[in-house]
């Protein structure tokens, strides 16, 4: 037996009865909410995490006034005491139809393992970038030409954020000190929220935020609605799924792991955290690393979840014909949809 075969068998075991944490139908959502919330909450090492006192301290790097379509202004926020995150906001220029009161909605911007968030903004930067973006992955540029205030936020371990070879040893340090790089990431999105809502810019809408990102950016989008409820929606993209189907059944980069995760709960049974918040799950038909069966048999548990919330219409799936990319064609229009009415 190999070792993987050992792994497997010794998890297909632990699985084989309901994991304690999950959802159960049968059972009230309110009392399983809160012991779910307290448990995801310690395996992330969300108590490890410095909690905020002020708003960040934001220092804006530059104003680049060009490109007809939108004022970007780059600038960097302090997530941690000495630690801080760059980022880029596009404000549209074009009148929008999602203008209320003279505010815009905010649109968070995640990349996964690319070169970075300038992919975000389709802006070529390193060989292969072109492909990168050509995979519907441009989305503040997607975002801002439809009325949004786009941001693109670098995460820990990527683009400018990088360390080395990547996301190894900063995931490996932070689960040396009861931390995880997930919920360092999600710590950076709350912090950059916290921004947003002390002025970040005049023409933001506070209660309109939403986040969405691929792959690496799916994943912190998808926890992230599980911790920060001030988010109006999200819609995160080929990272939902089994967590044994996916992250522990084949190679995965070590930041999407949470230590212990698969004694207690399933990732879809983290909607209990996340309703009423509305989701859009986008996934592709022939993603290798995110397979549709996994996706299809999550995205149950995420629906019964939302029922027993009162919010059933609030969670919806959308199947892309392709690999492991966002699909703009099917994805917004769904989002759209869904959030007329926020």
């Amino acid at each position: 037996m190999s070792l993987y075969d050992l792994h497997t068998a010794l998890a297909d075991a632990d699985l084989a009865a309901r994991l304690p944490y999950s959802f159960d139908p049968a059972e009230p959502l309110e009392p399983q909410r809160k012991r779910a919330d307290r448990l995801f909450r310690s395996l992330i090492g969300w108590d490890k995490m410095p909690v905020p006192s002020d708003a960040p301290d934001v220092t804006v790097e530059f104003t680049e006034d060009a490109d007809p379509r939108f004022t970007e202004i780059r600038f960097t926020f302090e997530s941690e005491p000495g630690f801080r995150v760059p980022a880029h906001m596009l404000i549209p220029k074009a009148p929008s139809r999602l203008e209320r009161g003279g505010k815009l909605p905010v649109m968070i911007c995640l990349q996964g393992h690319s070169t970075g968030m300038h992919i975000s903004i389709g802006r070529a930067k390193f060989p292969g970038d072109e492909e990168t973006i050509a995979g519907g992955r441009d989305f503040a540029l997607q975002a801002v030409a439809r009325g949004y205030i786009a941001i693109a936020m670098e995460q820990r371990g990527l683009g400018e954020l990088k360390h080395g070879m990547g996301c190894l040893l900063p995931a490996s340090q932070a689960l040396m000190i009861g931390r995880t790089l997930l919920g360092e990431r999600i710590y950076d999105i709350t912090r950059l929220i916290d921004a947003i809502e002390n002025g970040l810019s005049d023409a933001a809408d506070p209660a309109r935020i939403y986040l969405m990102g691929n792959s690496g950016g799916g994943t912190a989008t998808w926890h992230s609605a599980a911790i920060e409820h001030r988010l109006t929606a999200v819609m995160p993209s080929c990272a939902f799924n089994l967590y044994r189907r996916s992250i522990y059944a084949m190679d995965h980069c070590i930041c999407n792991h949470i230590p212990h995760i698969l004694e207690y709960m399933e990732m879809p049974d983290l909607a209990m955290l996340s309703t009423p918040t509305p989701v859009v799950i986008v996934c592709g038909r022939e993603d290798p690393i995110f397979p549709l069966d996994g996706v299809e048999e999550g995205f149950r548990t995420v629906k019964a979840v939302y029922e027993a919330a009162g919010v059933p219409d609030s969670c919806r799936l959308v199947i892309g014909p392709a690999g492991h990319r966002f699909y703009p064609d099917e994805g917004w229009p769904v989002f759209e949809e869904l959030t007329a009415n926020l």
